[in-house]
């Protein structure tokens, strides 16, 4: 047993769809969530970039004596996941890659999209991925920078947002694919929009649940999992606190009362 709570970390607010999935399947589990989101996004960053904001936002959370870290952002795991972990041998750190393996099991036309960042979209970690998981599909991957920008304004519903995910989604269609994998963790915020601009034969998803699962299995292999009945979770941000707050609020769902705090790594 370890009461210890779950570090999460994102370039900004998309972490958060990560963070209530865990808190779904763990709810013994305190966490501390930090969002970058003072220097998102991260797509347009180089890996040198990524490593060095990823790094101290972990150098935070170790401040917190969190007990395992999940870099909830797919940008920060596909540019620089392994140099994270051989710098920060001593604790386990879970990262996030586009759900490409469920992909190419459940389509059924065989031609896949992966909407993503820049950065992740242009990796070898992503095109390794489709090569070993979905070598037999058509691929459509196309990355974006706008989205994130939007979300992280808190502009989930505006003309704005709903204009660029038709322009952005638009290849897809023209594709005629019938699964699409969300390749950032900001993306599940607007998949009700997504949803609707594609139509209901197409399939989208994520690797909030898949995280979760591992995040699991890793405290259940170190006998580290906690039993605490009122649970406590930590918020905190380089960016906006109100923002942050309001983002908060539409993925718990709840009603309990959110404290976020602004902090400067």
């Amino acid at each position: 047993m370890n009461n210890k709570p779950i570090g999460i970390l994102d370039s900004g607010l998309g972490g958060l769809t990560i963070w209530h999935e865990i808190v779904q399947q763990l709810p013994h589990e305190s966490t501390v969530y930090i969002g970058d989101s003072a220097n998102t996004p991260y797509g347009v960053k180089s890996p040198e970039e990524i490593f060095e904001l990823a790094r101290k936002c972990i150098e935070f959370l170790l401040t917190k004596e969190v007990k395992l870290i999940v870099t909830a952002c797919n940008s920060i795991t596909v540019s620089c996941v392994d140099q994270l972990r051989e710098a920060y041998p001593a604790i386990p750190i879970v990262g996030t890659v586009p759900a490409i393996k469920p992909a190419g099991e459940q389509t059924k036309n065989k031609r896949i999209g992966i909407l993503a960042t820049t950065r992740t979209t242009t990796s070898d970690y992503q095109t390794e991925l489709i090569n070993q998981f979905a070598s037999d599909c058509t691929v459509l991957s196309h990355g974006t920078d706008g989205i994130v920008p939007l979300i992280e304004r808190g502009e989930l519903a505006s003309a704005e947002m709903t204009a660029t995910l038709e322009r952005e989604l638009a290849p897809f269609q023209e594709e005629g694919i019938d699964t699409l994998v969300l390749g950032c963790t900001h993306f599940p915020f607007v998949k009700v929009q997504m949803q609707k601009i594609l139509g209901s034969s197409v399939t989208i998803l994520d690797s909030s649940e898949a995280i979760a699962r591992r995040v699991t299995f890793l405290l259940e292999q170190s006998n580290s999992l906690a039993s605490v009945p009122k649970p406590e979770y930590a918020f905190f941000t380089t960016g906006n606190a109100a923002i942050a707050k309001k983002i908060l609020h539409a993925t718990i769902k709840r009603s309990e009362t959110v404290v976020v705090t602004e902090v400067s790594l």
